[in-house]
């Protein structure tokens, strides 16, 4: 496999080792970028694209109940707030990155 194999579900952009990715059940996968764009809307703007219940996370693959963000570039990639927080928690503490959760 070659790096540029793993794509990000949620902006379609594939991985070339420079940005950081986290990866999800059966290999979903969002960047840094879009996890950034998901955290601002969903953590602090407390705003949801969709009705909570209404969708399939892409990353846990669960039916959520809580907030969620739709990528607007690939609508089928979707990525509930559990999964967000998880995710920017992963990144945040990943020596590897100079990623931070955003303020």
């Amino acid at each position: 496999m070659q790096v540029t194999d793993f794509i990000c579900d949620f902006s379609g952009k594939a991985w070339d080792g420079a940005f950081p990715m986290v990866e999800g059940h059966q290999g979903s996968l969002i960047s840094g970028h879009s996890l950034d764009a998901a955290f601002r809307e969903v953590v602090l703007g407390s705003e949801s694209s969709l009705e909570p219940g209404s969708y399939e996370c892409t990353m846990c693959l669960e039916t959520r109940a809580d907030a969620c963000w739709q990528s607007p570039v690939r609508p089928e990639a979707v990525i509930c707030r559990r999964c967000i927080i998880q995710s920017a928690t992963k990144l945040d503490k990943d020596p590897d990155w100079d990623w931070s959760k955003p303020r």
